[in-house]
């Protein structure tokens, strides 16, 4: 969704919606207390998260929004496992049972990957182009948060220091956060 303040708060709100939607209709296979975690955790990660993070990689996303796709996440995962918050169970178990990485961290990963696409096209490309071309007006305060900015926190907080997307595979390695086994 293009707003005209560049801000992806409806997005997010949008794709959050989605994924709920999508885990009613699968509703029938995550709480089922018979079907083992394993599958529950397969599920989710094959038809619910893709629905939450569809278009992530394109976000210029800012703390709060990283926040409420974890909050839903987190209370899908726990509504799946018959796990409250009373329980005093915490998120990492949740997680470990179901072998799911953070939300954060394939945000992440899906903002690198395309990084990596998009540096690997020429300069004459309408993405490159549009991405370069793509300034705010100056105003008071802390700037807008940007995808290009956002990406250069991503490559730094992954410590890949020796920037080379033009090598898929060893991009593809050094980006890559698979889920836990």
């Amino acid at each position: 969704m293009l707003t005209t303040t560049a801000t992806v708060d409806e997005d997010v709100t949008h794709r959050v919606n989605t994924a709920w939607l999508r885990w009613r209709a699968l509703s029938g296979v995550l709480c089922d207390n018979r079907m083992p975690l394993k599958t529950k955790g397969k599920v989710y990660k094959t038809a619910v998260r893709p629905a939450l993070l569809y278009g992530a990689e394109c976000w210029a996303t800012k703390r709060t929004h990283e926040q409420k796709l974890h909050v839903n996440e987190m209370k899908m995962l726990r509504w799946a496992a018959g796990v409250t918050r009373l329980d005093k169970v915490r998120n990492e178990y949740i997680r470990g049972s179901y072998k799911v990485a953070p939300i954060t961290d394939k945000m992440t990963e899906g903002r690198l990957r395309w990084y990596g696409h998009v540096m690997r096209r020429g300069d004459d490309h309408a993405v490159r182009k549009a991405l370069a071309l793509h300034e705010h007006k100056r105003r008071r305060g802390r700037p807008a948060s940007t995808w290009w900015t956002t990406v250069a926190k991503d490559i730094k907080n992954a410590n890949l220091i020796d920037v080379t997307t033009q090598d898929r595979e060893s991009w593809r390695r050094k980006t890559r956060r698979a889920d836990p086994k």
